[in-house]
């Protein structure tokens, strides 16, 4: 599992095991943030394209909701960012 590493982090084996437990608990914490990360970016890009319609993301989030529309933040980043026409018909309809 240490194949890749430099120096004595390959070949010695208590230096090898001792960087394949820590790469691996650097994976799985990677693994949780990854998931907060794309979060923040889909928030971010859905914060931008509200303000660009005169709404913050809370207000945008909350008439979302509130219309019933149940597309999740993914959707509307992406929709954001590459369809805005579709996205300015969803801000209509939440306004």
């Amino acid at each position: 599992m240490a194949k890749g590493y430099y120096g004595a982090r390959k070949n010695v084996w208590t230096v090898a095991k001792n960087a394949v437990e820590k790469g691996m608990q650097y994976a799985y914490v990677g693994r949780k943030q990854r998931k907060r990360q794309f979060r923040r970016l889909w928030i971010t890009r859905i914060n931008a394209g509200a303000r660009q319609h005169g709404m913050s993301y809370s207000q945008f989030m909350g008439a979302v909701h509130a219309n019933g529309i149940e597309l999740n933040r993914k959707v509307l980043a992406d929709l954001a960012m590459n369809h805005p026409q579709a996205f300015k018909a969803i801000v209509d309809k939440v306004k």
